[in-house]
């Protein structure tokens, strides 16, 4: 997860590794989803 950070730093992937943490999920809100992200996990909020 570090990694993929490096590349979108806004999602704060080193923090979370993959966990849908608040601030995670205020990023998706805010920049919308990347390649990563499922769209299962989006889908909830």
């Amino acid at each position: 997860m570090r990694q993929w950070d490096e590349i979108y730093p806004q999602y704060g992937f080193a923090q979370n590794k993959g966990y849908g943490t608040s601030k995670h999920i205020q990023a998706i809100k805010e920049y919308g989803i990347c390649n990563l992200h499922r769209k299962s996990f989006v889908k909830n909020f």
